[in-house]
Parts: C-alpha cells; structure tokens; sequence
C-alpha cells in the first residue's frame, strides 16, 4: 500500500514482531486508585531486559475497558517513551466506539507506535458486515499502521476479515482468541493462511494446538510474571519442537488454570498477585475484577517463586 506521503509501506517489521512473543503488560496502580507510573515503567523495563520485543499496551491483561480515556493515553505515552530505542515493536490497543477507537489510533501513530490492535466489539449486536464495517473505518483512518483484529467472536467467518483486507492492506495480523483449535485452522484458511500473521490470542496454553494449524505468534500476560519461561515456547514452537513446548505447557498449567477459572474471572488477579508476590507492584485490580481469596494467594506465590524468575 501507499501511505498518505507517498511511500510504500510493506509492513515487515510489524509482521515479524506479530511471529512473537506478543506481550500484554499489565497497568499497575497505586495506593491512591491512579495508574503507578514509576511501577509501570519498571515493570516494561524488565520485558525488555528479558528478550520482549512486542509490547502491547491496553490490552485485556492492562484492563484496557477499567482505563478511563485519559489513562489510556498514558499507558501508551509511558509504553513508548520506555521503548525509546530499543527496537522493540509497540501495538497500541483501541477499541470502544468507532471516534474513540480513530482517536486513540491517530494518538498512537503520533507518538510513533508501530501498530493498532482493535479489541473485540463488545456491542451486544454485531453482524459480520458490521464487524467488518467497524473494522474498515478504523484501518482506513491511519494507513500507516499495521492494524490487527482481536478476534473472539467464533460466528464470524474467514471470508469477512479477507473482505476487509482488500479495502484495507494494513490489515496485517489477526489475534485470534476462540477457544477451538479446528476452528481456528479452518477460520484461517477461509481468510487466507499467507496473507496474515495469524497470533493465538489465548496465549500460551494454546499456542502449541494454534501453532500446529498455523500460528506464528502467541500473546502472554503470564509474560509479565516470568519473560523466560515465555521465550522458552516461542523458541521450541519455532523450531518444531512440540515436546519441548509442551514440558513448558506443563510448567505453567496451574497458573494458566487458575486464571482461566471461573470464565476468566481472575484473568488479570492472577498475574497482578503474583507480580505483588515478588514486590514489583501492588496486587490492585479495578472492578469487575477482584482480589483473590487467601488460600489462591499463597498458591499463586508458590507458583512464581518456584519458577526460575
């Protein structure tokens, strides 16, 4: 495609950061309710210190739909600022109404993020065609970034996100987040297998089942907690070795359980008590999500102090 100025944009750089470790860093709080800004930097200072080269800010781990508009603006500002040169790739989660995902969007490419990832409409109705409309008005407003559709709408057809694609060229990756493997493989393959990086946007439980039919990428919040243990993944995904991907799989089950329980209802606690666990940042969340029980308290910093951090 061509941008606004003139050039050509072929959009490598963004696709090899999708074939990744697609990180989702929380937002930490303080005390006082606001984001933790010193917390949050330092937290982004550690992914990247552990091999992290794709950032996401406001996503579902960060409590994208608990930030308020102004904090939203933040995390991005803070996320790119810390980047700084350091090559990584950042992919500035937006979404909401469609002026508000524009804005955000047009705020990122200011600041100098690289891509857009649109969340899952959370409209209560939402038809194929209008799924693809919603899509289509955000890509088209800022050509110049890679755009990535976060997909957990398992009606929708592959045939819908090609549609898109042909009025909007930036449409480059999707994260795909329905919990069905043959789904996925057959979604995929209806879209157009080649034309997209394709990222298991369930992160890493299902990155070995989404990467046999295709993934090239995974998304991770347990990132936060342990970079290692998510570069161990994406390294035996890489080369094929499945056994090897699965001994992690293994490692990390009970976490992964734990914030899979109850429909994801702890998502975010999860990872935010173990971050508290090794006095990185506090254990807040916003509601709807809460603080865990006591006994999944101590559980949960068992877990992270046995993994080598």
């Amino acid at each position: 495609m061509t941008t606004r100025s003139g050039t050509a944009t072929t959009f490598e750089t963004q696709r090899a950061a999708l074939a990744d470790v697609v990180a989702i860093p929380v937002t930490p709080f303080a005390e006082d309710g606001r984001v933790d800004q010193d917390a949050h930097r330092a937290l982004l200072r550690r992914l990247l210190d552990g091999g992290i080269r794709t950032l996401t800010p406001n996503g579902n781990t960060g409590e994208f739909y608990a930030l308020t508009p102004e904090e939203r603006r933040l995390v991005t500002e803070l996320t790119v600022d810390e980047v700084g040169g350091r090559g990584a790739v950042i992919l500035v989660g937006v979404g909401h109404d469609v002026p508000t995902a524009i804005a955000s969007a047009r705020h990122a490419r200011e600041l100098g993020a690289q891509m857009v990832m649109v969340h899952q409409p959370v409209h209560p109705y939402v038809s194929q065609s209008g799924w693809v409309d919603y899509h289509r008005a955000i890509a088209s407003a800022v050509p110049e970034l890679g755009v990535v559709p976060y997909i957990r709408n398992a009606q929708l057809g592959g045939a819908r996100l090609a549609e898109l694609a042909d009025d909007c060229p930036n449409v480059i990756g999707v994260k795909y987040a329905v919990p069905d493997a043959a789904r996925f493989a057959a979604f995929a393959r209806d879209a157009g297998l080649e034309r997209f990086v394709w990222v298991a946007g369930l992160a890493e439980p299902y990155a070995p089942s989404y990467f046999s039919a295709g993934a090239t990428g995974f998304t991770s919040g347990l990132v936060n907690v342990v970079p290692a243990v998510s570069m161990n993944m994406i390294e035996a995904l890489r080369s094929g070795d499945y056994p090897g991907a699965m001994k992690v799989w293994e490692q990390i089950r009970r976490f992964e359980e734990l914030r899979a329980a109850g429909g994801s209802a702890n998502n975010v606690t999860v990872v935010k008590e173990a971050l508290a666990s090794l006095g990185l940042c506090r254990r807040d969340v916003r509601p709807p999500s809460r603080h865990l029980p006591e006994d999944e308290r101590a559980e949960v910093a068992a877990i992270a102090a046995g993994w080598s951090i």
